[in-house]
């Protein structure tokens, strides 16, 4: 294929982030991606969009009424955290139609091929019976997500790495067949340690039970990391730990202060401190982090209204800029009575 042809840049760049309303919000959601949002917002260097992403959350079973409640958990927990509806654009992806809209035109420039090769689909899909198609158009929602607002950067980790190929290579191939619409958005890799469940064996889920939810009460959450996995090889508190293969230490990494991550490697390499210990210290550091959100999650729910305007101002927002992407999308495909007359 030819070069692509490129869409103006925009004065600054334009950051898009999104986020699964799929159950409780955990200190992986957090560590991951959200504390990380929340300093881009402080730091206001970038034109930020944060969208929570139900319509991707119904590719595989669900009950309606527990979604809704999601996400409207999700969005008090979001602002909570420090994503500030007055200093970014948040909203929900399906009060912006133009989501789906856009995710049908580009399926028709996507091969199939390309979407076969999806590794996450092929996880997804294991072991069941009937497969949604949905699970496997997903990432060509995706792909409308980020093009849809033509953000420059989209910060992602490795696993999400190969969807936004694909969203890269959609832009290429829409330009290159229809014009210079779209952007193509850059990769912003994720520095943030990734956190394993309680198990220390695989990601933190909630469908897994490993979890430690961020607003949970506090003897809750310390009663499930004082039984956190740590190293496996460390059987007596005499034994020397290996901090390089215990979660525990990376939560350390995560949320202690750097004095605090060297003493805790010292003294567990040299079995001077146990893993009690240890956990006892970094429920300290979570203290030291969680109980002012925490604080400020009870204010919001306190003022559903207020989040609800925050919502429905980031969706009006949206919008807007969604549709003037679109009244570029359409003639260029020849759709509509926006076309040139023949």
């Amino acid at each position: 294929m030819t070069a692509p042809l490129q869409a103006s840049p925009q004065a600054q760049p334009r950051v898009l982030s999104g986020i699964q309303p799929t159950g409780e919000f955990h200190i992986g959601n957090w560590l991951g991606a959200v504390r990380t949002w929340a300093q881009q917002v402080a730091a206001q260097a970038e034109d930020l969009f944060f969208c929570i992403v139900d319509a991707h959350a119904i590719t595989t079973e669900y009950i309606p009424a527990e979604l809704h409640r999601r996400i409207w958990t999700m969005a008090g927990d979001l602002v909570a955290c420090g994503v500030d509806p007055d200093r970014c654009t948040l909203f929900v992806q399906s009060d912006v139609r133009q989501h789906t809209e856009l995710a049908w035109y580009l399926a028709n420039v996507t091969p199939l091929g390309d979407l076969s090769r999806m590794t996450q689909f092929k996880e997804k899909s294991e072991g069941r019976e009937h497969a949604l198609v949905g699970l496997f158009t997903y990432p060509v929602l995706m792909s409308a997500d980020i093009l849809l607002y033509r953000a420059t950067v989209v910060p992602v980790g490795e696993d999400q790495l190969q969807h936004l190929e694909l969203a890269r290579e959609t832009v290429r191939r829409f330009n290159h067949r229809f014009g210079p619409i779209f952007p193509e958005p850059q990769p912003r890799l994720s520095q943030a340690p990734r956190i394993m469940g309680l198990d220390g064996q695989t990601k933190m889920s909630k469908s897994k039970g490993n979890t430690l939810g961020l607003f949970e009460e506090r003897d809750v959450f310390w009663n499930k990391l004082r039984g956190a996995f740590t190293d496996p090889q460390r059987l007596r508190r005499s034994d020397p730990g290996r901090p390089g293969v215990c979660n525990i230490f990376t939560m350390h990494k995560a949320v202690s202060t750097p004095d605090e991550v060297e003493l805790t490697y010292t003294e567990c390499t040299t079995a001077q401190r146990g893993c009690v210990d240890c956990k006892k210290i970094v429920m300290e550091s979570f203290d030291r982090e969680l109980v002012p959100l925490r604080a400020r999650r009870a204010e919001i729910a306190q003022h559903p209204d207020r989040l609800r305007q925050a919502l429905g101002d980031g969706a009006e927002k949206a919008r807007r800029i969604a549709e003037e992407t679109m009244r570029e999308v359409r003639p260029a495909m020849g759709l509509g009575t926006g076309a040139p007359a023949p």
